[in-house]
């Protein structure tokens, strides 16, 4: 694969991190997985283990819940490609442990990444929610975390190379 950033979008269970492994797989080169999720509870404990256990055993894996930026600048350099599962966890994560995280901050983080992609010379999937097209959260949190998802999402979208909507585990090329 020449570099390039690929964004897989779509909803819960829509099999976006599937198609980025398989995308990831199909290259061939050395894989970096930068997981952004964190196990607070049983349940979450057993997601992680389930998806740790799907990838290959040759790929590196670095945990980061909340610093993407510093992960990749340490360690995308040994890698060929950068797959990052995911935007919509991370974000979570950032305004859960910061108490609030305002547009700008959130955007900073995206250029960040972006920054980070293109000083770089692995092509990078990253993976996100598409929360878009639910209903309307009740909550006010729940509303800022849509709002902001769907801002970052843009963000990546505008610079990516290619754009997937993964519908019911079907990929269709937006970009």
């Amino acid at each position: 694969m020449n570099k390039q950033l690929v964004l897989i979008l779509g909803g819960v269970r829509s099999g976006k991190s599937s198609y980025a492994q398989q995308l990831a797989s199909d290259d061939g080169g050395r894989v970096l997985f930068l997981a952004t999720a964190e196990a607070r509870d049983d349940e979450m404990k057993h997601r992680i283990a389930k998806h740790k256990s799907s990838r290959p055993a040759s790929w590196t894996t670095s945990e980061e819940p909340l610093d993407i930026a510093s992960a990749l600048k340490s360690k995308a350099s040994s890698a060929d490609i950068v797959l990052i599962d995911c935007v919509t966890v991370w974000l979570s994560n950032l305004l859960l442990r910061e108490n609030s995280v305002t547009e700008e901050e959130m955007l900073a983080e995206i250029d960040k990444l972006l920054n980070a992609y293109k000083r770089g010379k692995p092509s990078y999937i990253i993976v996100s929610g598409e929360v878009g097209m639910g209903i309307v959260p009740e909550y006010p949190l729940g509303r800022t975390f849509r709002d902001l998802l769907g801002l970052a999402n843009q963000r990546l979208a505008a610079k990516a190379d290619r754009v997937v909507l993964m519908v019911a585990g079907i990929p269709v090329d937006v970009k």
